[in-house]
């Protein structure tokens, strides 16, 4: 219907394999459940042929411009792909006189603007009137904010829809029809490998294929063909199974053993493979709390600061936060006294009869509850020397009870010898000699 008509046929072989594999029905679409589930918004529209102008968000290669193909065949609009990168004000103009014309013959336009951010306000302006009149509907597609990168006025008119990255499993599905269509096979291991190392990105994934299509031999795809074309060793690293948990394991230990070099080489791996990068940093956090603790209370506070970071910059940037509190949780002193101390105490209430709150621990808000006896003995620790009082706190089969005993280790002796002397002056006035 205009130059920007673009339809090449699906099964020729010269195209490349992303564009062959674009699915012909809504059915066959893959990801996006969270929109195109069924009886979920989006999908009702397309399904009662409802649909208004919308923006679709989301990363590169999960299937913006597949979906908008999708929903203009399933709408019996005519579908106008348009790009942000090659067009201008006139060939706005001229695309929207197409659609008018169109919509007095009966017929609806369906105009996908890949990359619309690339508009500037007056560009993105340029179309409006003509969303606002019916004369299209207007499909964005974005890898930036919408927020940020698409006028308000545009916005206010369409409704905006997050695509996610397509995860292992459904990358895997997509490359099994691709190979079906090559004649080639492989195995599942490699096609995992293959969409980790692709990390959500289908057409990443498809290029692989298709390169490695090439020097693959007798109809199989091996580990050698993809080595080949990406460059690198493809790792062993599967998000879900037995070799992930052994390398989150080796980066523990490394961490725990303070040797910064075997954790550095122990997270590169994880990173290499694709590890879900805020995974990496709750692993690291629990490693500070647990291996760490109070010999360095900083550790913890590194932590969640590059766990911060690493949601605030993504990848790569944040990787390199990630890597620093590694380094820093590697050297720092160890203890787990606060970890065993807490195990002991949980055993305790496991093991021991849950006696009642000693009164002098009890508050007395009422009169009544004061003549009980609730809060008698109580001592405020702020009315004695260095605040620190005689009062009993634990209940009466637990006296005396230790279940945190600290390290020499770091921040943590002088943690103990704290602890030693208060526990000291408590002791010599409840137990006289």
């Amino acid at each position: 219907m205009s130059l920007f008509e673009s339809t090449p046929l699906a099964d020729d072989p010269k195209r490349p394999l992303a564009e062959r594999m674009r699915p012909d029905r809504l059915e066959d679409y893959v990801g996006q459940e969270h929109i195109l589930g069924a009886g979920k918004p989006l999908r009702r529209q397309i399904e009662r042929d409802e649909l208004s102008s919308i923006i679709l968000w989301g990363p590169p290669g999960v299937g913006k411009t597949t979906l908008a193909r999708l929903i203009a065949k399933q709408t019996k609009a005519d579908f106008v792909p348009f790009s942000a990168v090659l067009a201008g004000i006139k060939e706005i103009k001229a695309v929207m006189a197409d659609a008018e014309r169109a919509r007095r013959m009966g017929r609806r336009t369906v105009l996908f603007v890949d990359e619309i951010h690339r508009f500037n306000k007056a560009q993105q302006d340029a179309f409006l009137p003509y969303v606002e009149r019916g004369d299209i509907i207007l499909i964005g597609a974005t890898t930036e904010n919408p927020s940020f990168e698409v006028v308000s006025a545009l916005l206010s008119r369409a409704k905006v829809y997050a695509l996610r990255a397509l995860s292992v499993d459904e990358i895997v599905k997509l490359l099994e029809r691709a190979l079906e269509a090559l004649q080639l096979a492989a195995p599942r291991d490699l096609l995992e490998q293959i969409a980790i190392y692709s990390n959500g990105d289908a057409r990443a994934a498809y290029n692989i294929v298709e390169l490695a299509s090439a020097v693959a031999r007798e109809g199989m795809l091996d580990r050698d063909a993809i080595e080949s074309v990406i460059e690198r060793k493809m790792l062993l690293y599967d998000k879900g199974g037995e070799e992930h948990f052994n390398i989150v394991s080796a980066l523990h230990k490394s961490i725990r053993s303070s040797d910064a070099d075997a954790a550095l080489y122990w997270l590169a791996r994880m990173l290499q493979g694709g590890e879900d990068r805020m995974y990496i940093a709750r692993r690291l956090v629990r490693m500070a709390i647990e291996d760490i603790g109070l010999a360095d209370p900083r550790a913890l506070e590194q932590a969640m600061a590059a766990q911060q970071a690493v949601h605030f910059l993504g990848i790569p940037e944040g990787d390199q936060a990630l890597a620093q509190v590694a380094i820093y949780l590697a050297i720092a002193p160890k203890s787990d006294a606060a970890y065993r101390a807490l195990g002991a105490a949980m055993d305790a209430v496991a093991k021991k009869t849950a006696e009642p709150v000693p009164m002098q621990l009890r508050n007395a808000p009422t009169r009544h509850m004061k003549a009980w006896g609730y809060g008698e003995g109580y001592q405020h620790a702020h009315q004695f020397e260095d605040a620190i009082n005689t009062m009993e706190c634990l209940p009466d089969s637990l006296r005396g009870t230790i279940f945190y005993e600290p390290t020499e280790r770091g921040v943590e002796a002088r943690i103990k010898a704290r602890l030693e002397e208060i526990r000291a002056r408590k002791k010599a006035v409840n137990e006289p000699e």
